[in-house]
């Protein structure tokens, strides 16, 4: 069933705005298990409610991250652990907040249009499942603010389809 909700907040600061997002995100993914249907869904809503350059997953298969659902240009297939920002993000099981995507060692160009990035892993069972992959055509674009609301975005969305339902 698809929920028709506005994913474009109204509210002037940033931390405002992600709480907004995160309660109409909540509305949206519930009672909806699959994997790649709600992965689907959270890029296309990021990217509608914030105006990302890149946005979407990466999901562990076997020892690869592999590309999952996203919204923007075309992206790398495969990552390896420990390999650029997202294989970094899964082998430390931290999030990867890059304010120049150039000065971090082995990061992987898929676009030469992006100059920062923060990557978020989604974790169930101290276990990396996939990780968050936001990418910005400016310099410095992700701060703590996103760094906390992505974290809590992607704890929703690990809790909703990685857990027995």
């Amino acid at each position: 069933m698809a929920t028709e909700i506005d994913f474009n907040p109204a509210a002037d600061s940033k931390q405002a705005r992600y709480e907004e997002f995160i309660k109409k995100l909540a509305a949206l993914i519930c009672q909806e298990y699959d994997e790649i249907s709600v992965m689907a869904n959270v890029s296309a809503a990021l990217k509608e409610a914030f105006g990302f350059f890149w946005v979407g997953f990466y999901i562990v298969k076997d020892d690869i991250l592999s590309l999952g659902p996203f919204q923007g240009s075309v992206a790398c297939y495969r990552i390896k652990k420990g390999r650029g920002v997202c294989g970094t993000a899964w082998e430390q099981k931290q999030t990867q907040l890059v304010p120049d995507v150039e000065k971090f060692p082995s990061h992987i160009a898929c676009s030469q249009l992006s100059k920062s990035e923060i990557v978020v892993p989604l974790l169930y069972q101290n276990s990396v499942m996939a990780v968050l992959d936001i990418d910005s055509d400016r310099l410095n674009s992700f701060d703590e603010t996103d760094k906390h609301y992505l974290e809590e975005i992607c704890k929703l969305v690990a809790s909703t389809i990685y857990t027995e339902h």
